[in-house]
């Protein structure tokens, strides 16, 4: 790494302050070395992610460093008329922007929680099968998006609609910057389209709402008072084969001080839902807690809104015409079948440079 292109990168909105970045690297380093650390597992893990939100900081510059310096040669060879150099230089400068844009991305992700696994619950809203039936359809670009950016996801729990369609779900997305990307999605969906359930053909409008929020991590201290739980054991529903369906597998698990309540269900045994549920359960009081220190509910979790009229984020509408709407952001697309099977990048990249904007 050549000292020399530290300059280039420092004015990049003052993140690429080489020098400083590898001075910072060095000492957590140190710290990360020493046997005491270990005694204190809330320490351990916050010089651990410090180290790890540095090392990538300090990669993203040598990668850049090493671009710049081939487009240096690049350009100096163009200069002198050399043959092929121009269009060489122009696919390595093509090659570049999505790294860059990557990068860009990625720096607007400085919440505590966004490099932390991410819970997306949704729900639909009034009206009946019209609504659960683009609940499952909010479902599916969801778990699309995820395979299309290479995520795990664990279905916590899913309950199907009386005729189609479902009445909720939990899914568990698991990866680096899950929740800083999905953050975005947190809010009430609005869908226009003629009803398949209507057999005069008629427009319908239906809303669902997907909430999402970070995972904590196990040793996170949230005391959870067994007196201040009521657990519900029962028999799971849908899909799962005949011991899932047939055994008290089932869990749900009511927070009686907040009124929070998580089931879970994909497993047979009993106890491993417990566990999941409980997992869920501590990552919305983590949550809670978080907003009430903060004293604004909106940090994570954004206002609680009736999943109805007036207080979508974004719009699908597939007639009279085709497009997909952010509210927000005002970033639309015409190809509202392409975003309803998994393509909201372009939605998410928007959400991150809007709310960078709203900061600022």
């Amino acid at each position: 790494m050549q000292k020399a292109k530290s300059n280039e990168f420092s004015s990049f909105g003052g993140i690429f302050d080489e020098e400083e970045l590898r001075k910072q690297l060095a000492e957590v380093d140190q710290e990360a070395q020493a046997p005491e650390i270990w005694s204190d597992q809330t320490r351990a893990r916050e010089v651990m992610r410090k180290r790890s939100a540095l090392q990538q900081s300090v990669e993203t510059i040598d990668i850049l460093a090493e671009s710049l310096d081939e487009l240096e040669i690049l350009l100096e060879m163009a200069r002198e008329g050399e043959e092929g150099a121009g269009k060489e230089l122009e696919s390595t400068l093509n090659s570049l922007r999505p790294k860059l844009d990557r990068i860009e991305l990625t720096m607007k992700m400085s919440g505590e929680h966004d490099r932390s696994n991410a819970f997306i619950e949704i729900h639909p809203g009034a009206g009946g099968t019209e609504s659960q039936d683009w609940a499952q359809m909010l479902e599916r670009l969801y778990l699309r998006w995820c395979e299309r950016r290479g995520f795990e996801v664990e279905l916590m729990d899913e309950q199907p609609g009386d005729e189609a369609g479902l009445k909720a779900a939990t899914l568990r997305v698991k990866g680096d910057w899950a929740y800083g990307h999905l953050k975005s999605e947190n809010g009430i969906h609005r869908l226009v389209r003629i009803s398949p359930f209507d057999s005069a053909a008629r427009r319908h409008t239906s809303f669902a709402s997907a909430h999402v929020y970070p995972e904590v991590d196990e040793e996170v201290d949230i005391e959870i008072p067994e007196k201040d739980l009521r657990i519900d054991r029962y028999c799971s529903s849908g899909p799962g084969g005949q011991g899932v369906n047939t055994t008290y597998s089932a869990v749900r698990v009511v927070h009686e001080p907040t009124g929070v309540i998580v089931t879970c269900q994909n497993e047979r045994s009993q106890i491993k839902n417990l566990a999941s549920a409980m997992k869920v359960l501590k990552a919305r009081l983590y949550e809670l807690k978080m907003a009430e220190m903060e004293e604004e509910l909106d940090k994570i979790k954004g206002p609680k809104k009736d999943i109805a009229w007036g207080h979508q984020i974004r719009s699908y509408v597939l007639h009279p015409y085709r497009m997909v709407k952010d509210l927000r952001t005002n970033y639309e697309v015409g190809d509202a079948d392409r975003v309803l099977d998994g393509d909201i990048d372009g939605f998410i990249e928007a959400y991150l440079h809007w709310s960078a904007q709203q900061k600022s």
